[in-house]
């Protein structure tokens, strides 16, 4: 794959061959950030377990201190007294189903986050093969199916945000961006570690961490030192 002039020129600041303490690595990944828009910074996590066995899947939620500086839009699907509730907390898109229906039409997914009541879930369940693959789809495990709409519009709009194993057992998470500095991206780190650490499943054998890694939307990846506690 070809590389852009800034992709190599960034490659240059970032030494392979070394394993950065965390907050010198995020110093490195700043150093690298030279979009021209504020590019978000990523946390890439390699974990020793077999995401294919149930009692080893690592999942969650994690509410991230320094939030995520990105403006959520939180479409909420909920009927009488909830979706009142909905609109009063906040929330960006309210209705029942009239959104199933949009989203239904395959054309319109105008939202990052999408919380349901459960009563909702079983008309809501049709469009799981539109929201799925997108990562839109209510779930319990994560918060977003609840009857607590405004606690789950609340946390979204503060900075919660999903981990979940991808096929190659790696989690990816964003945990803020380029403009936050080293120290808050430090709190948001840590506090996503401290989550998947304690999110080890009892089956997990050996070596949890395998490796971790921090790199911008466009830029190298730098090698970060994170171990379990």
């Amino acid at each position: 794959m070809e590389r852009s002039k800034k992709y190599i020129e960034s490659a240059k600041l970032v030494d392979k061959t070394k394993v950065y303490d965390a907050k010198e690595a995020l110093g490195v990944v700043l150093s690298t950030a030279k979009a021209k828009f504020d590019e978000t910074i990523e946390l890439h996590i390699r974990l020793g377990v077999d995401g294919r066995n149930a009692d080893q899947q690592v999942r969650g939620v994690v509410v991230l201190p320094e939030g995520t500086g990105k403006s959520v839009k939180v479409c909420v699907i909920a009927k009488g007294d909830k979706a009142e509730e909905a609109k009063k907390a906040g929330a960006d898109i309210v209705g029942d189903d009239d959104i199933i229906a949009k989203i239904m039409s395959g054309s319109w997914l105008d939202f990052d986050v999408c919380i349901t009541t459960p009563d909702m879930m079983g008309a809501l369940g049709r469009c799981a093969r539109i929201l799925g693959p997108k990562g839109l789809m209510p779930n319990p495990k994560s918060g977003t199916v609840t009857m607590d709409v405004t606690k789950a519009i609340k946390d979204v709009k503060a900075g919660k945000v999903e981990y979940r194993l991808d096929k190659q057992n790696i989690i990816h998470v964003r945990i803020g961006k380029a403009s936050f500095g080293v120290d808050r991206l430090y709190t948001n780190l840590a506090t996503v570690m401290d989550a998947v650490i304690k999110a080890k499943p009892a089956a997990a054998k050996g070596t949890y961490i395998k490796s971790t890694y921090l790199a911008t939307t466009m830029g190298p990846s730098v090698k970060v030192s994170y171990s379990e506690k």
